[in-house]
């Protein structure tokens, strides 16, 4: 098998709907590949998609496992030699698996690679960035980043054109495409896996970490371009009001504690070209 595609739902079934139609246009063939959708316990039934999409596998977990979680299950169930995370609010443009696997394939010292991701009307969403600072949700949630705009826009990196091939400390999971399984040339064996402490938020920015501790680099891949309908839930309200309305900020600040206190507090300047 040359690819699993994971794909984790969460009451999305409409999107995953849009996001399997163009899998479907991609142009696969000769390539032996699979889909697994992971529906992490959100009560809908996706039984009908069998027979729609003869490569898709539906796993169903018992409970929910969060994003991390979700696709961990997808990744060990997975039989290809590379793995695609993918979100259900994606939209997959022409090439860009082919273009991502052959990336890949091409660089044996990258570990992870992502795309140029759009929003749907066509703009740049910022889907690389450098590793967080322990301030740095202050900076994105409240006024205060008005006062300390260029270490906001450092982290977000908006002094890059987001146009050219690059090395990055880590990019968004909504599209994510890496090996199975890993072996340095010092032999050493990597397995890359979510860190299952986190239900939400920052699983992404720990698996770049992890890569890139293992000597494996991460590279933003612009010649592909996915388009992702995404919804900041935790950015709906103003953060005065958020931290007494919405679980979903909570959740954020936990998972941002959890990096921090898995990382520590300095950021690590790996080695890049």
């Amino acid at each position: 098998m040359n690819l699993s595609i994971i794909i984790v739902n969460y009451k999305s079934r409409l999107k995953l709907l849009n996001c399997l139609t163009t899998l479907t246009d991609e142009p696969l063939q000769g390539m032996n590949y699979e889909v697994i959708v992971v529906e992490n316990n959100s009560g809908e039934n996706l039984n009908d998609l069998l027979t729609q999409y003869p490569q898709l596998k539906l796993m169903v977990s018992p409970k929910n496992l969060g994003m991390g979680g979700g696709n961990n299950l997808g990744i060990k169930a997975a039989t290809g030699e590379y793995i695609l995370v993918l979100n259900p609010d994606t939209i997959v443009t022409s090439n860009v698996i082919v273009t991502l696997l052959n990336y890949l394939k091409n660089n044996p010292t990258v570990g992870l690679v992502g795309p140029k991701l759009l929003y749907p009307d066509g703009t740049l969403q910022s889907s690389c960035a450098r590793f967080p600072k322990f301030f740095m949700p202050f900076l994105r949630r409240t006024f205060l980043g008005e006062y300390f705009k260029k270490s906001r826009d450092r982290f977000t990196m908006n002094d890059f054109d987001h146009n050219s091939i690059r090395e990055v400390d880590w990019l968004m999971g909504s599209c994510l495409m890496f090996k199975k399984h890993l072996v340095s040339q010092a032999g050493v064996v990597f397995d890359p896996l979510f860190d299952k402490r986190y239900f939400m938020y920052f699983e992404d920015i720990d698996l770049a970490r992890q890569f890139w501790t293992k000597g494996w680099r991460v590279v933003y891949n612009p010649e592909a371009i996915v388009i992702h309908d995404h919804a900041r839930e935790s950015a709906k309200h103003p953060w005065y009001i958020a931290l007494w309305h919405d679980k979903i900020i909570w959740v954020h600040i936990i998972s941002w504690l959890k990096y921090f206190v898995k990382w520590g507090f300095n950021n690590i300047k790996y080695e890049k070209n």
